[in-house]
């Protein structure tokens, strides 16, 4: 029975997507960047990686320091 509910949740973890993306491409960028360093990490992924942690970083500090602050000071004013 425990064998049961623990190969469903292994079955639903694989099958998440956001799981999968984390443990094939964030991971491993992870440790290629830790076991070989940057230079390989390009190397091997390319430019797409820079790209991605740039609009990742781009995209969060938008809402963090634009976004919420607006829309706090609309809330002030109204």
């Amino acid at each position: 029975m425990a064998s049961q509910a623990t190969s469903m949740i292994v079955n639903l973890i694989r099958s998440n997507r956001l799981f999968r993306l984390y443990q094939y491409h964030i991971l491993d960028n992870v440790l290629i960047l830790k076991k070989h360093g940057l230079r390989a990490l390009f190397r091997e992924r390319g430019w797409k990686v820079f790209l991605t942690v740039f609009l990742y970083y781009l995209l969060r500090d938008t809402i963090l320091y634009i976004v919420i602050p607006l829309l706090i000071a609309r809330r002030l004013t109204a």
